[in-house]
């Protein structure tokens, strides 16, 4: 599939379709239309985000991770990007090093650590 329809408009317009994309649980078209968009504009967070998820929704776990911890690194307490790592390292088969995130994400929403 060519690269131009995902690289054609502004930036908002290519936002507008990976969140149209991502929300059809086309993870993989959104994957492709959002790695563009963070290239481009590395400091947004929303993107970076929402590209995180989409890898995680495709099981691309190791790239979801990466993301995720290029926007803790930013922002450390980006509450669903702690969230999401903590998921995502799971999934890996990393409890004990997703637990401690899982607990961070918890204590700023306001839930009850135990």
């Amino acid at each position: 599939m060519s690269e131009t329809y995902y690289e054609f408009g502004t930036a908002g317009e290519r936002w507008d379709r990976a969140q149209l994309f991502f929300g059809a649980k086309e993870y993989g078209t959104a994957v492709r239309i959002l790695r563009g968009l963070v290239a481009e504009h590395p400091d947004q967070t929303a993107q970076r985000l929402l590209l995180a998820r989409a890898y995680y929704h495709s099981a691309q776990l190791s790239r979801a991770e990466t993301e995720l911890r290029a926007i803790l690194e930013r922002d450390p307490v980006e509450h669903y990007a702690r969230l999401m790592l903590g998921r995502t390292l799971e999934r890996l088969g990393r409890p004990e090093e997703a637990a401690p995130h899982l607990r961070m994400a918890a204590a700023m929403a306001g839930e009850t650590v135990s």
